[in-house]
């Protein structure tokens, strides 16, 4: 935890906050911190800062807040991901909340099992918990909005087309002769599908609407593994 992510319910005062729980066993156990020390914070898409320890018990510590910086820019990036395995999803959220996706759109395939769909992580609690997570890690509040679409191709042909656009849309398939772009930098969005990829249909109607077909080479990546890569190929403030 590099940052301790503050809601407006951990606010007694304006400029007064109280942590329990996971953050306040961080401040215990890993950064050890005694009344008087000051630990970053940062308050949920707002502001990052400080926080001054100005009591500590057992079960909350109460801190002084200021916060007068700005969190890091988001990435102009709207991902489109098939719903991961559960085992994977976590890792997943929180890897992109690190990075700066602020617009990701969970989405069925053929690959993606129905199972997929009922595990606890996608409830709203355990979303925020993960991207939380992420957020800490990178030092950012701005926190991602996170759609859920369980029907494929009513979402690509009625929401996709007015997604892409005015942006650079992209569909990572291996096999394809176009590599990935680097140093993209500008307003995109990106298509990355389940273990095996999306099939030649999914494809397809995913051109169809207008995203181009890239490929990262000829090794085949898990998700949790190219996600990162390839939102760090396209855009600079990730390296």
């Amino acid at each position: 935890m590099n940052l301790a992510l503050l809601f407006d319910e951990d606010f007694v005062a304006p400029d007064r906050a109280v942590l329990r729980g996971r953050r306040l066993a961080h401040l215990q156990s890993v950064i050890k911190v005694v009344a008087g020390d000051t630990v970053p914070v940062g308050r949920a898409d707002g502001q990052l800062g400080t926080g001054e320890v100005i009591r500590l018990t057992d079960t909350e510590a109460e801190l002084r807040v200021t916060l007068d910086q700005s969190p890091p820019p988001p990435l102009p990036l709207t991902l489109v991901l098939a719903m991961p395995r559960p085992k994977m999803f976590r890792r997943i959220l929180q890897t992109c909340a690190a990075l700066g996706v602020k617009d990701l759109w969970l989405i069925n395939s053929y690959k993606v099992e129905k199972s997929f769909w009922q595990t606890p992580w996608l409830s709203e609690e355990q979303l925020r918990e993960n991207l939380t997570l992420g957020l800490e890690q990178a030092k950012d509040t701005l926190m991602p909005r996170v759609q859920i679409r369980k029907l494929f191709k009513p979402f690509v042909e009625d929401e996709l087309p007015a997604l892409i656009e005015g942006k650079q849309a992209l569909v990572a398939h291996p096999g394809t002769s176009t590599p990935c772009p680097v140093h993209l930098n500008r307003p995109s969005l990106l298509c990355i599908g389940p273990e095996g990829g999306f099939i030649p249909y999914e494809v397809e109607k995913l051109e169809e609407a207008g995203c181009q077909s890239v490929h990262l080479g000829p090794r085949i990546l898990r998700m949790e593994t190219a996600v990162p890569v390839l939102v760090s190929r396209l855009f600079d403030a990730c390296l």
